[in-house]
């Protein structure tokens, strides 16, 4: 007995219907980047290991795919080296590329080797598969497409401020109202590290501070115990824990809070900029949240952090991030070049979106008429008209076979397709065709003009 066809867990197959709702997102995205000013590109679903490896953190490194060497790979591989049984030693002898694990780093060596063809600033935006070889749960696949934009080539904070603008376009054309914005900086998160006195256990104490919504404040003062910090540190963050109210009162008590610390001063200026900027502009649908605690990207972030929470209710993680990089490029020998960039979330945009049915019945819409297959004549006469109504940009299509009657109404009910033509020898006679409506069931006998009309 053969055996069963299957897929890699975390990685999915998608019905006609998933992809034109995922289409849609995609559509309604690209629309926004192309409107704020943003260029496509592409970039290999593969790049030479030594691209990714050592930009994402150990954990990172740990969920990347490496893809095996043509050929003999293991001859390359020494006794000695095979019997140490070392995966991180042989896998340099037998992978020398991997599949993407996002979008920014490709992006940067984009950057580097076509830096002499690139108009500065570049504000570009990717829509591509990256794969991660992460524990697959909901939300969370292996293969995932991301939705990125940045601008490479300043440092203006006008930027971080049109990224917000990007968000809130964006999720107000889904109709995905509500969402939260939530903003950091990563000098706020050095600045706290430095005047609680724990400079040398900054990621130790931001992944820590990352998870108080998950495992609550005593979870996240035992993390910071266990992970060396002191108890007179923690005493000193006390107020991050207790942090409430709006922008403006989080930002008063960051002030007070990092008042000893140039950096932190410097990162709660920045995101003043930002706040008072969207406050006078404003937005359409989504809030604009500061967050102490977020912490994600800190490998490569440097100033602000974004974070997108889905509406209120709807069990999810975060939709949509990104943050200010001052050098990512710098690890590909361009230094200096400061730029900013945000993610969206397309997989769980449209999880959120299914589970509170925002996606349009137009958007399923697939042909809107079914032209009924008598015989050859029939069907020369029937592809005529059927010719006609696609030239008048109208999806309609010929059944393939002269199969019977019942076989082939079924198969429009069965696509959804709300009209059906009959043209038997009657209708070619006459220069007719019979329009049905599937649902009411009425039928009209029409000429092609009044069938286009008709259909339109």
């Amino acid at each position: 007995m053969s055996k069963k066809p299957s897929i890699p867990k975390g990685t999915r197959d998608f019905s006609p219907q998933e992809v034109v709702k995922r289409n849609y997102i995609i559509d309604t995205i690209k629309a926004s980047f192309t409107r704020f000013g943003f260029q496509p590109i592409e970039t290999p679903s593969f790049e030479n290991s030594e691209t990714l490896m050592g930009k994402y953190g150990e954990e990172g490194d740990r969920l990347i795919f490496k893809i095996l060497n043509s050929g003999d790979f293991l001859s390359k591989v020494d006794d000695t080296l095979y019997a140490e049984k070392d995966s991180g030693k042989i896998t340099q002898r037998i992978s020398e590329k991997a599949l993407r694990y996002d979008l920014t780093v490709p992006f940067a060596r984009y950057v580097v080797q076509h830096q002499n063809e690139i108009t500065f600033p570049f504000k570009r935006y990717q829509i591509q598969p990256v794969w991660r070889a992460d524990r697959p749960q909901k939300g969370r696949f292996r293969e995932f497409y991301q939705c990125d934009a940045d601008v490479v080539g300043s440092d203006s904070l006008w930027q971080e401020v049109e990224f917000v603008q990007l968000y809130d376009a964006v999720f107000a054309k889904l109709k995905l109202d509500g969402v939260t914005i939530k903003l950091n900086n990563r000098k706020i998160l050095s600045g706290i590290a430095e005047v609680i006195g724990e400079t040398d256990k900054l990621i130790d104490f931001t992944v820590a501070l990352d998870k108080l919504d998950k495992i609550g404040e005593e979870g996240v003062k035992t993390e910071m115990r266990g992970k060396g910090i002191s108890e007179t540190a923690i005493q000193k963050v006390q107020p991050l824990f207790e942090a409430k109210g709006n922008a403006s009162e989080k930002l008063t008590l960051l002030s007070e809070l990092l008042k000893t610390s140039e950096t932190g001063k410097k990162g709660v200026s920045e995101l003043e900029f930002i706040v008072s900027s969207i406050s006078e502009i404003g937005l359409q649908t989504a809030n604009l949240e500061i967050d102490v605690t977020l912490a994600r990207g800190l490998n490569y972030y440097t100033g602000a952090i974004f974070e997108v929470a889905a509406p209120e209710g709807v069990n999810m993680g975060s939709i949509g991030g990104g943050g200010r990089y001052d050098d990512l490029t710098g690890i590909f020998g361009l230094p200096n070049v400061s730029g900013v960039g945000i993610s969206f979330g397309l997989d769980r945009i449209y999880l959120v979106m299914e589970e509170l049915n925002l996606f349009p019945e137009t958007v399923a819409e697939g042909s809107r008429v079914l032209f009924i297959n008598f015989g050859e004549a029939e069907a020369r006469y029937a592809l005529k008209a059927v010719t006609r109504l696609r030239q008048q940009g109208i999806s309609a299509e010929l059944y393939p076979d002269a199969a019977k009657m019942g076989k082939q109404m079924g198969y429009a009910d069965k696509r959804d397709i709300p009209f059906v033509v009959l043209a038997g020898e009657k209708e070619m006679e006459d220069d007719q065709y019979t329009l049905k409506n599937m649902k009411s069931g009425d039928q009209d006998q029409l000429n092609l003009d009044a069938l286009l009309n008709a259909l339109k």
